[in-house]
């Protein structure tokens, strides 16, 4: 599911996977900005068949959040 998750951002951000570390987050990865955190979040939506909380989307601003966020839903 890790690996899932980030191929996901790392398409949504533009950026090799590889680079998608679980520290990674908007002050790592430049093009992280407020419009592509919306993308990644409605693109986590789609793919996973599961719905954020305005709180939890607030919250995810890492890698590592997104993927304990991500695995509390499923």
């Amino acid at each position: 599911m890790e690996a899932k998750i980030k191929q996901i951002i790392a398409d949504v951000m533009e950026v090799p996977v590889e680079s998608v570390q679980d520290s990674s987050s908007p002050d790592t990865i430049p093009s992280w900005d407020s419009l592509k955190h919306m993308n990644l979040i409605l693109a986590l939506e789609q793919q996973l068949e599961i719905t954020f909380s305005e709180e939890q989307i607030a919250e995810m601003m890492s890698v590592e959040l997104i993927v304990l966020t991500v695995k509390e839903l499923l």
